[in-house]
């Protein structure tokens, strides 16, 4: 790990340590899926039916999308240090206010104001790419997200365990807790990075379309933007395959929705120690294809008679194992096009792979809900995977055609 700037830990006139990194990329996931297994107990509470409580997953990525929309441009013009205070700030009042809660309405409402800590999986790759070149970027990335997947691992559980003790709401003081202490790592610790600080709105939206008219851009934008999709269609229906299809208790449940991070742990792993050497175009293919064959392989078996709840989260661990692979190697892609937008295009980029997520969440949702056990949950996940191997292999004709001239 070479070429790096000065890192001081808990010295804010210097870049974020890693460790400050992975809490705050961590910080996004965990939100996303502690409070998974509370699903059901919820929607008890407030009487309401399982779909609406669905809302909390499919509308808060929708809300994730269109905040990293905004808050790429906003940190590129302003800076990381401010927008992540900030954002943070609002994520412990809105996890508050999930907590006091006392009809659906409200719930959902600062379930959604709650997507602002979505800025820290935005700028945390922002600030990687704000620090070290493309190839190191992919591999910096790689060990941030290494770390962050540990959050995923356990956070259902926690989550199941806190229900089980404390009742559901518990879940939400705690994540109140750790946004309000992450707020004060944030202020000691991370200095500012954005070199284009200084920048305006105009001159931003005038680069824009230099950076969106690359066709490299859009290839690694889907090829994330699919492969994520095959996890977040599993946080959309996964609740629903443990609880409804295979009759599994609470505890279990959260135990089999983080076992996807295994495999995201193993491929982080290999891209933070294979990235540079290899190129992130290979890594980018490798992870699409394990992807795509592991969901294959958990179809067929379904259909050959084979279903059962270890069988089925036993193969999503290769979702993990993909998106290990693909995420650090395509979000370096796309943040290198055009570096000091580093912001902008980590922001659009994300808002793509949440909004396209928020959608395969919603539609596995409501065809599970048809019936067919786990099928139409299957059938998303492995379709979604194809389509990142697609668009991967578009990126590599666009390299050829471009060395080609």
């Amino acid at each position: 790990m070479n070429n790096r700037p000065a890192v001081r830990f808990l010295d804010r006139t210097t870049p974020p340590h890693i460790s400050t990194l992975i809490f705050l990329a961590g910080i996004s996931a965990m939100t996303m899926s502690v409070f998974l297994p509370s699903l059901p107990a919820m929607a008890r509470t407030f009487g309401a039916d399982y779909g609406v409580m669905q809302l909390s997953v499919s509308a808060y990525l929708g809300c994730t999308a269109f905040i990293q929309i905004i808050v790429g441009p906003i940190s590129d013009r302003f800076g990381r240090r401010p927008v992540v205070l900030g954002a943070l700030g609002i994520f412990v009042l809105a996890s508050l206010g999930c907590y006091f809660a006392q009809n659906v309405e409200t719930f959902l409402f600062f379930r959604m104001t709650q997507a602002a800590v979505a800025v820290g999986m935005v700028l945390s790759r922002a600030i990687v790419r704000d620090m070290v070149p493309q190839e190191e970027a992919a591999s910096m990335i790689g060990y941030v997200t290494m770390g962050m997947s540990l959050v995923p691992m356990i956070a259902p559980s926690i989550g199941g365990l806190l229900d089980t003790t404390f009742g559901w709401r518990s879940t939400f003081l705690f994540l109140a807790l750790i946004g309000g202490a992450l707020a004060w790592l944030c202020w000691a610790d991370q200095g500012e990075t954005a070199s284009s600080a200084n920048m305006t709105f105009k001159d931003q939206v005038a680069e824009m379309p230099e950076l969106f008219g690359s066709p490299r851009f859009w290839g690694y934008v889907f090829a994330a933007a699919f492969s994520s999709g095959t996890f977040f269609a599993f946080l959309g229906g996964g609740p629903y395959v443990a609880t409804e299809v295979y009759n599994q208790p609470v505890s279990m449940t959260g135990f089999y929705l983080g076992m996807p991070a295994i495999g995201y742990a193993v491929g982080n792993y290999m891209s933070g120690r294979y990235s540079v050497k290899m190129g992130i175009n290979r890594m980018i293919v490798i992870g699409s294809v394990l992807q795509m064959c592991g969901l294959g392989i958990s179809l067929l078996l379904n259909y050959l008679g084979f279903g059962s709840a270890w069988y089925f989260f036993g193969f999503v661990t290769f979702v993990g194992l993909g998106n290990g692979l693909v995420l650090p190697n395509a979000n370096a892609g796309l943040l290198s096009v055009r570096p000091h937008l580093a912001g902008t295009a980590s922001g659009v980029g994300g808002a793509i792979m949440i909004g396209g997520g928020a959608i395969l969440a919603a539609v596995a949702g409501a065809l599970l809900e048809g019936g067919n056990g786990s099928f139409p949950l299957q059938w998303i996940m492995f379709l979604s995977s194809v389509a990142a191997f697609v668009s991967m292999l578009f990126v590599l004709h666009r390299a050829r055609k471009v060395q080609n001239t």
